[in-house]
């Protein structure tokens, strides 16, 4: 049986799964190296039993990372196993769905770097990267933007003149693969549940307004620096201060992408890092400030997403800071009471997955999210088993 292989480029990591099954895909094994970028990028697979390692030697960068996939993939016989690779692409400008890659898609793709310049270089290196060694074998793209195509035109639209609404230049939205998942799982979990609101929290966060499954509303926009303050990323500033700085301290545009993109958000507030579980440790009180910023735009957020959906069933915390952090959910949830969400302690800090007090309307959960396994699930959707 043909396996799929799954690659995600984060703007940090490089997570990859292996895949079979016919009609829905069950994971032989994932891997991911964190840490990219950094001094100490580390390698993680699961199960390790049945695998050679992955070899961490001279990986610094994601171009690295992905000549040491490729290297394992041989070593472990594998590369003449796979039948199609899925790939997360965060930027599929107006694409509906997955789609096959040729040479057409990708210089569309390449003519969106500049809207996703931390993610979409490495999710096109790895499609680059892969062909050499799977020259047979099928190129899936699966766009994070595809799942927000159900946007009302209100939402969707950019308060600029009309001669400048041009179509890459509207409300996109972002994490459209972890919703997906989140959205796939609520029958099963919260059958009742028409009115959710989903929130990704990790080093990129945002929040989306699910109505019987489908985006109505989500906190990102045209790029994926929109919303929330983020690991690094500033989130929504006032466009003025843009303009102060390009005319009064002379940034340019290079310097006031790094600002917004690598500078900002966590990082920037605290002084000390983006990584939130370094700042839930730490004593400095510009730590705390930072996160007190990060769950005050969190809950004013969640707040705006009910008058999107008009009333509230349930709220689902995922991605590693949502999943992981207590506190943090407490600190975004403790202001929404008016809204009826009252937390359980004690269920909160087991990590739920209810987490809200018992018969509590609206109910809040922590669902794990899984973006390999939607990746898996559209490529076997677009070309079989």
């Amino acid at each position: 049986m043909a396996l799929i292989l799954t690659v995600n480029a984060g703007s940090s990591s490089l997570r990859f799964a292996l895949y079979e099954g016919d009609t829905r895909p069950a994971a032989l094994l994932r891997g991911r190296v964190e840490g990219l970028g950094g001094s100490d990028p580390r390698a993680h697979l699961t199960p390790e039993r049945d695998f050679a390692a992955l070899s961490m030697a001279g990986v610094v960068d994601h171009h690295s990372a992905i000549r040491a996939l490729c290297d394992w993939l041989t070593e472990n016989s594998l590369q003449h196993r796979i039948g199609a690779v899925a790939h997360r692409i965060v930027h599929g400008g107006d694409r509906s769905g997955p789609a096959v890659v040729d040479d057409t898609l990708l210089a569309e793709l390449e003519e969106l770097k500049s809207f996703a310049p931390l993610h979409q270089p490495h999710g096109l290196d790895a499609i680059h990267a892969l062909r050499k060694p799977l020259p047979y074998c099928p190129q899936i793209a699966c766009f994070d933007t595809s799942f927000h195509r159900t946007l009302p035109a209100v939402a969707r639209r950019l308060t600029l003149p009309h001669s400048l609404a041009d179509r890459p230049l509207r409300r996109h939205g972002f994490h459209g693969l972890s919703f997906e998942y989140i959205a796939s799982s609520l029958p099963a979990r919260i059958p009742n549940a028409q009115r959710v609101i989903v929130a990704h929290l990790g080093s990129g966060a945002s929040m989306c307004a699910l109505h019987h499954g489908r985006s109505v509303e989500t906190s990102m926009g045209m790029t994926p620096l929109d919303g929330l303050p983020m690991g690094t990323r500033s989130g929504a500033v006032d466009p003025g201060v843009l303009l102060w700085l390009l005319e009064t301290r002379g940034f340019d545009a290079e310097r006031l992408g790094n600002v917004l993109y690598r500078e900002s958000g966590l990082l920037g507030l605290s002084g000390i890092s983006g990584d939130m579980r370094t700042l839930l440790e730490s004593e400095d009180p510009a730590a705390q400030e930072a996160i007190d910023v990060f769950t005050y735009h969190c809950a004013r957020t969640l707040g705006s997403l009910v008058v999107a959906l008009g009333g509230l069933d349930a709220v689902v915390f995922t991605g590693g800071i949502g999943e992981r952090a207590a506190s943090v959910r407490a600190d975004i949830i403790r202001p929404c009471a008016w809204l009826g969400l009252r937390l359980d302690p004690a269920a909160n800090e087991d990590h739920g997955p209810c987490i809200s007090t018992a018969g509590q309307a609206p109910s809040i959960w922590v669902i794990p999210t899984d973006e390999e396994q939607v990746l898996a699930l559209q490529a076997m959707q677009l070309i079989g088993p």
